[in-house]
């Protein structure tokens, strides 16, 4: 019997969903914890800024347990260590692996950087054969430049990323769309803020007011307003296109299941309402704890709407 989440030409499930909005909340953490310290806004000694300490648990982290999920989704998870070594320039996937290890890479000696007097006690107390380490990130914070720059650049092409893998659909028209990589990179960049300011909040003691956490959320206002774009843009051009985009149009969002998700779960909960409180509140209310994560959390839902949305609407319909 057919349901939303069972029906005949479904491919990619709700796994997919995850591993998707997972990789978008460790790029966007990635790219805006590096914007935050180039912007000189992470003090004197990075180390001990809040937002930083919490992108070196949540970027790393939230990637590997999304790469874990997949792997075992897989039929054959214990095969899946072939793809870390054999590349091939035609797959979509295997160009995705690639460029998550360059990028967690990347991310590994930032953080080592940023984090080297931490990584030396470790290697004091723990693995003193490690010793050479801490010369080797040394040698890597003479390029602490270069490397937030291409930090930055692989952060973007990952967030993008997850928009072309399902792009890559070609037999699904919704999916199809060049609109996609770049919603799913302001999708996955808003995550990344919420998740950031979720996190810094609830177990730190971060003030509020901080500079920092003040960096992240003048943020959200123009990203939020860049998704409202990007999908009306995506949804136009599909009711444009005619034929089976015209279907798909309608399938996703007049009338069933999914239209319902993306109604509510995406433009009331993930955009409208985060917009009305920021409209209306008050500048004390907006430096609220309690305020800031309802805020982030609804962000936080509504990207994880959208990527179920796009994933499972977007299989409905044939080319």
């Amino acid at each position: 019997m057919n349901s939303p989440f069972h029906f005949p030409s479904l491919v990619w499930d709700h796994t997919i969903a995850v591993y998707l909005f997972l990789l978008g909340i460790s790029a966007g953490a990635a790219m805006l914890a590096v914007l935050l310290k180039r912007a000189g806004l992470a003090g004197d000694d990075p180390a001990e800024n809040n937002v930083l300490r919490c992108t070196a648990l949540l970027a790393p982290i939230s990637i590997i347990i999304g790469l874990v999920i997949l792997i075992f989704h897989l039929t054959k998870p214990w095969t899946f260590w072939y793809l870390m070594f054999n590349y091939s320039t035609t797959s979509i996937m295997s160009m995705g692996v690639m460029l998550f290890q360059v990028y967690m890479l990347f991310l590994i000696v930032w953080l080592a950087i940023i984090f080297h007097k931490l990584v030396a006690n470790l290697i004091e107390k723990y693995a003193k054969p490690l010793a050479f380490v801490n010369k080797l990130i040394a040698i890597a914070a003479k390029f602490t430049g270069l490397i937030e720059i291409i930090l930055i650049v692989l952060s973007v092409l990952l967030g993008a990323y997850t928009g072309f893998l399902l792009s890559a659909l070609i037999s699904y028209p919704m999916l199809n769309n060049p609109v996609l990589p770049i919603l799913f990179l302001a999708s996955g960049t808003s995550s990344g803020i919420a998740a950031l300011i979720f996190c810094t909040l609830l177990f730190t003691k971060e003030d509020t007011h901080s500079k920092s956490l003040s960096f992240l959320h003048k943020f959200e206002l123009p990203v939020i307003c860049i998704e409202i774009f990007l999908l009306a843009a995506f949804f136009i051009g599909l009711y444009l296109g005619g034929g089976q985009k015209t279907v798909a149009f309608e399938t996703a969002l007049l009338g069933g299941f999914w239209s319902n998700v993306f109604w509510i779960g995406v433009v009331a909960i993930g955009l409208l309402l985060p917009l009305f409180l920021n409209t209306i509140a008050t500048d004390n209310l907006k430096h609220n704890k309690g305020f800031m994560l309802l805020v982030s959390c609804l962000g936080l839902i509504g990207v994880l709407c959208l990527r179920f949305f796009i994933l499972y609407a977007g299989q409905m319909t044939l080319a």
